[in-house]
């Protein structure tokens, strides 16, 4: 079994910053590509930030040069610091890893979403 729980949302007022974090857990063989994705209500779910395994990070135009992902490798983690928040950015934001486990037929690749946690900026 495996699990993603996050942590870190919360309030905070424009300007503001917050610092979310996600634990993989469980039998897992490996992990390749981990992110965080938001939602806002009435809105689709959208890609935040990415990071692979070898530390290639991919951002959302809308928070280059305000949002830094981070990942370590050996504690199953990845992280989002988010810095200068907007209105705009309120959501709820998932964590998502693409998670290789053992199965008996063989090793198999898998998403996994997190809970969620909700980030709300005031204005």
């Amino acid at each position: 079994q495996v699990q993603l729980v996050e942590s870190g949302g919360g309030l905070v007022q424009t300007g503001g910053s917050l610092r979310l974090s996600c634990a993989a857990s469980g039998s897992i063989f490996g992990i390749n590509t981990m992110g965080w994705y938001r939602q806002a209500p009435g809105k689709q779910r959208e890609l935040v930030a990415a990071v692979t395994s070898s530390g290639a990070t991919n951002y959302a135009d809308s928070v280059k040069g305000r949002f830094t992902i981070s990942r370590d490798n050996a504690k199953n983690t990845v992280n989002l610091q988010m810095n200068s928040l907007k209105p705009e950015d309120a959501a709820v934001y998932y964590c998502n890893a693409q998670i290789t486990i053992t199965r008996i037929s063989g090793l198999r690749t898998m998403t996994y979403w997190g809970q969620g946690t909700q980030v709300t900026v005031s204005s």
